[in-house]
């Protein structure tokens, strides 16, 4: 890609690794809490702006029992770097505070 006659050089293999994270919440308001959205905190992601990088990546959780749950990662979540995620089948509550992996 150039840009005002500039080469920008990336590393695809270093922004493509899978990342750790950690199940929050459910994405809630006051009176509500929605079951297919979860927060989740990737490590080393601190800002709002590279919160958004991780945009479309798949989020994946799995259970204790071995079943693997999928979701997309759909954008920040507040400033501080948190990001949400939507699972298809939501998770259990089972699953706030354990692991999950951002591929």
């Amino acid at each position: 890609m150039m840009c005002c006659g500039q080469a920008k050089f990336f590393k695809p293999s270093s922004i493509l690794q899978p990342m750790k994270a950690v199940v929050v919440n459910y994405r809630r308001g006051r009176h509500t809490q929605n079951p297919h959205q979860m927060i989740l905190k990737a490590e080393g992601v601190d800002t709002k702006e590279a919160a958004e990088k991780l945009k479309g990546r798949q989020a994946l959780w799995t259970s204790p029992a071995g079943k693997q749950l999928t979701g997309t990662v759909l954008g920040a979540h507040g400033n501080k770097g948190a990001l949400r995620a939507r699972f298809e089948t939501g998770l259990p509550g089972q699953a706030i505070g354990t692991p999950a992996e951002i591929l």
